[in-house]
């Protein structure tokens, strides 16, 4: 699992989708109790290390002793998981496009996208395909961001965008979490540059 993060963050990374120190990544150990590797808070990520990530608990809470403090945001991962027992791995990035959409559309609460290829990504196959991806407002308060992400969690559509901040996603692994991932992304931006050309 350590292997399988630190590829995904790698990849990320070199795509410029955690500026700064920003965004986290997380793959489930065990269902019950709850546990998962989760990104150290405040690390650079386009470095590799041996303290790039800890096991917490489904407090979000380290499960051991040690001087690394989970991410910030390590509670909306454990609503993940709690609510959707075959998640296995949750990853949360910052980048350009998801910020933009999620301000041009954050007075509906939802981005709707339909007819475009790449739905299939989220194993939608019917011809025409709508997704509706909900956006939350950007609390600073992680417990109450948590609540209003736990709101609109639907298990169909597997992520989540906050408002000028950016995306969460989920899949039962890495790699269906990284499909995902790159999935909203290319929607994002072709719903974007789409709205340049209306």
């Amino acid at each position: 699992m350590w292997d399988e993060l630190t590829e995904a963050k790698q990849l990320f990374s070199a795509r410029h989708w955690f500026p700064g120190t920003s965004g986290n990544l997380s793959m489930k150990v065990a269902e019950e109790p709850l546990s998962f590797l989760v990104t150290a808070s405040g690390k650079d990520k386009t470095k590799t290390t041996q303290e790039d990530y800890l096991l917490v608990n489904a407090d979000s809470k380290p499960a051991y002793t040690t001087h690394l403090k989970p991410s910030a945001e390590t509670m909306v991962h454990a609503e993940i998981y709690k609510k959707f027992k075959k998640a296995g791995a949750v990853f949360h990035v910052h980048t350009v496009y998801n910020n933009l959409i999620s301000d041009l559309y954050y007075e509906l609460g939802a981005v709707e996208i339909e007819n475009i290829e790449l739905i299939k990504a989220f194993n939608i196959w019917e011809e025409g395909a709508k997704i509706r991806v909900p956006i939350v407002r950007n609390y600073a308060d992680i417990p109450l961001l948590t609540e209003e992400i736990s709101k609109v969690l639907d298990e169909r559509v597997p992520g989540v965008l906050i408002h000028n901040h950016g995306i969460y996603c989920w899949g039962n692994n890495a790699f269906e979490a990284k499909r995902h991932l790159e999935a909203f992304e290319f929607l994002f931006e072709y719903l974007y540059k789409r709205l340049l050309v209306s």
